[in-house]
């Protein structure tokens, strides 16, 4: 599959109920701006995970075919794994910011996106694929799947969300990645 339709579907996948749309919900519900906050969203996903397909990027040029092959088994796995686990946030956003409504989205969204799963797994899709420009446009078009409507739809939104079975499907997509990469693992070695 290609690397821009394997990197949307799971980025969007990994981001429901993640720190970040709750955070974009958060956004919504505080400053009632949706296009500053949207194109805020954007260029911090850009910003982030382009650092991080460039990470990804050095690894797969950095480590051997085969360690490199065992590190995505391992990514992909433990991915699998972590979504599983829901993040929260606190509600602890300025009321007002002097740098603007947008400003302040890309600066906490950066942030927040920091370490997060999704950028890990762009990491990792990175990695994977080698090709790092198809990751960063899915990653991004998926961090906008999931968190536009969270802008758009407010709080209210995210109640109707069965985010336990989205979880799990999210999951269950990056323990077939590491499964399928596990199977070219072994076929070098």
């Amino acid at each position: 599959m290609h690397p821009f339709l394997v990197s949307t579907a799971l980025v969007a996948l990994a981001e429901i109920g993640d720190k970040t749309q709750l955070l974009s919900l958060l956004l919504a519900a505080r400053y009632r701006a949706p296009l500053p906050i949207i194109a805020g969203i954007l260029v911090a996903t850009l910003a982030n995970h382009g650092l991080a397909a460039a990470a990804g990027d050095l690894l797969a040029h950095a480590l051997s075919p085969r360690l490199l092959d065992w590190a995505v088994v391992l990514s992909f796995v433990l991915m699998g794994l972590w979504i599983l686990m829901p993040d929260k946030i606190d509600d602890d956003l300025p009321r007002r910011s002097a740098r603007g409504v947008f400003l302040t989205t890309v600066v906490s969204f950066f942030i927040a996106e920091m370490g997060d799963k999704t950028q890990v797994a762009t990491v990792a899709l990175a990695a994977r694929y080698r090709e790092w420009l198809p990751v960063v446009a899915g990653a991004t078009v998926g961090m906008l799947a999931a968190n536009v409507p969270a802008v758009l739809f407010g709080h209210r939104f995210a109640q109707r969300l069965p985010t336990r079975w989205v979880h799990a499907i999210a999951a269950l997509m990056f323990l077939i990645l590491g499964g399928v990469a596990l199977h070219t693992a072994l076929q070098a070695a």
